[in-house]
């Protein structure tokens, strides 16, 4: 099998679906000949159509029109997903570190105590694509970097069990789940009541969910559950990790969610950040800092604070 990497990119006309092999891009309903190829949303509507598909394209480019990659605007692969579900808590280094900055003692393994893993949910408009500027809120001072492995649903999924729930993901990407820490809590509400916290504020401002550069098929991450992850403000350091770190697996979290509410193709998961975010250092993005995130066997997304 031949790999690509599944991107939208900027056609100056409006976005289309193209596959990236090579360094080169193809667009998918042009080289394909298949008008229902020119959105990555439709592919995946029909992903298992459509990854043979995909995969027959890209053993067969030759001599097929292209662009080069460096020439190419990409877009967010999955511009406008149908919803974005967000794993909380999810890395056992980060829950440590978030421990020790609110000296608390950290809560112990959730599976003991029989729970499944909790998301909370970003706004699908907020995505955008690699490269892109992120305009930092003028209403926050405190918004904090969390690098995080993305998973591309590919097919209906309901009531999905544990040990066949990968074959539900089309494919990984990387996402920033940007969070503005000075709108967690609302001030003027007591910390007893259930309504002190603003996931809307915190979580969902223009911008906050940077995602790309493309979409790997799932094929080609053969243990989402083994990948490095790391992430750089500045070409400086800030969290480097592994998705071993994770509480609960991919698997799981599909597999969780799935009994609650059916995912559909075009839905994304956001499977939790690592250690070395900057709420605990007091550390917090400003105009000018440039974040890269690189996860293994995807690449790399970067974007700039503005």
């Amino acid at each position: 099998m031949t790999g690509y990497r599944l991107v939208t990119y900027d056609a100056g006309e409006g976005s289309r679906a193209g596959i990236v092999v090579n360094g080169r891009v193809f667009d998918v309903a042009a080289c394909s000949g298949h008008k229902d190829g020119d959105s990555v949303s439709v592919l995946l509507a029909d992903w298992e159509t459509a990854k043979a598909r995909l995969s027959a394209l890209a053993a067969s480019v030759g001599a097929l029109p292209s662009r080069s990659l460096g020439g190419v605007k990409l877009l967010a692969p999955v511009d406008r997903p149908g919803a974005i579900y967000c794993a909380g808590a999810n890395y056992k280094d980060h829950v440590l570190e978030m421990a020790r900055a609110q000296n608390i003692a950290p809560e112990p393994d959730p599976h003991a105590a029989g729970l499944q893993s909790w998301h909370f949910i970003k706004a699908p408009g907020c995505v955008i694509g690699p490269d892109e500027t992120v305009q930092l809120p003028p209403r926050s001072s405190k918004v904090d970097w969390e690098a995080e492995l993305a998973v591309v649903i590919g097919r209906r999924a309901k009531d999905v069990p544990m040990d066949g729930a990968l074959a539900y993901v089309a494919g990984y990407t990387i996402a920033d789940d940007l969070s503005a820490r000075d709108f967690t809590k609302r001030a003027q509400v007591p910390d007893s009541s259930p309504f002190k916290y603003d996931w809307v504020a915190h979580k969902c401002f223009d911008g906050s969910c940077p995602m790309g550069p493309w979409i790997v098929p799932a094929e080609e991450i053969i243990d989402p559950q083994s990948l490095a992850i790391e992430l750089s403000v500045g070409g400086v350091t800030k969290q480097k990790s592994n998705t071993r770190e994770m509480i609960f697996t991919v698997a799981e979290q599909i597999s969780h969610l799935s009994g609650k509410i059916t995912l559909h193709p075009g839905d994304v998961i956001l499977t939790g950040t690592p250690a070395g975010v900057g709420a605990p250092r007091g550390e917090f993005l400003r105009a000018g800092d440039e974040v890269r995130i690189t996860v293994e066997g995807i690449g790399e997304l970067a974007n700039r604070m503005a």
